[in-house]
């Protein structure tokens, strides 16, 4: 019998939906381990389930399952049980009021400062491609930037006399944001001795180049990014965010307010900014265990 009807409700999906063999395979295994738990530990039909029964269900796949395989189980569940009431096999759903498990956000991998210090020494400054990796690692520090914000810097947005540049961001927002010192004297350097040098006689509107006259590629930059990470020893995965994350970690760290870290890194929502403060907070706990007498 729920063999029957399982196979329905895939060929319903199918037909609906048309989804890929995989999804459907996904959902009748789901299924398929509810069905058996039904039959091994309540004996009841799958036409007569009720909340409670789903309810145990889940808290009995809790403890060994991730919040997002709980969530993906309970959205075949509740997809299933409305199949059955639409083709009124069942007069309720019994996953109605069952709320889906809060996902919690993972924590962004991050850099220390040392680390920082050290990717941000990686390149040869002696040389003019080494002189402009640099400016782009310690803008990128400095500011937080997303690397495609990095690549599409122009340089009229680009203003050394009040030590801010002008930042489009997703959603073609603007914003403005602070260097500070270190990050306008690198750029300085960068400007006077390298850039023109790069462009050998060619001319271009964005503030980092290569030697084809164009702007750096968020893919050519990524690269740029994974050799310095080896040259300076970080044993870590790297992700092109990695000093944007680094960036918001330190600021709140060194006792930055959640909503100027919000506007720097351009967030138009403060509860994407607020992961950073776990961030912070795993790292107070560090501290208070390794130096309190108590800890």
């Amino acid at each position: 019998m729920s063999t029957k009807i399982i196979d329905q409700f895939i060929d319903h999906l199918w037909l609906e939906d048309g989804l890929s063999k995989n999804t459907l395979n996904s959902y009748r295994f789901d299924l398929s381990i509810f069905v058996s738990w039904l039959a091994e530990t309540k004996k009841v039909e799958l036409l007569d389930v009720s909340e409670l029964e789903i309810q145990e269900f889940l808290a009995f796949k809790f403890p060994t399952s991730k919040s997002r395989s709980i969530s993906r189980l309970l959205a075949t569940l509740r997809r299933f049980f409305r199949f059955l009431l639409r083709e009124n096999k069942i007069k309720e759903d019994p996953t109605l009021k069952i709320q889906t498990p809060k996902i919690p956000k993972s924590l962004p991998k991050s850099l220390s400062e040392d680390e920082v210090e050290g990717l941000l020494e990686a390149p040869d400054i002696k040389t003019d491609v080494g002189m402009r990796d640099r400016s782009m690692l310690e803008l990128l520090y400095a500011c937080g930037l997303r690397v495609s914000e990095l690549v599409g810097i122009q340089l009229t947005e680009v203003i050394l006399s009040d030590g801010v540049i002008r930042v489009t961001g997703k959603g073609s927002k603007t914003r403005l944001v602070p260097m500070g010192e270190e990050a306008v004297d690198w750029i300085k350097k960068y400007l006077t001795e390298s850039r023109q040098n790069i462009l050998n006689k060619q001319t271009s509107k964005f503030l980092f180049v290569t030697n084809r006259g164009g702007e750096m590629t968020r893919q050519a930059f990524w690269y740029l990014i994974k050799k310095y990470a080896l040259m300076a020893n970080i044993d870590k995965p790297m992700s092109p965010h990695i000093l944007r994350h680094a960036f918001a970690t330190h600021l709140i760290n060194h006792g930055a307010d959640l909503r100027v870290v919000q506007m720097l890194l351009g967030h138009s929502d403060i509860s994407t900014t607020q992961i950073y403060t776990h961030v912070a907070r795993e790292r107070l706990k560090k501290l208070h265990q390794e130096h309190h007498p108590r800890g």
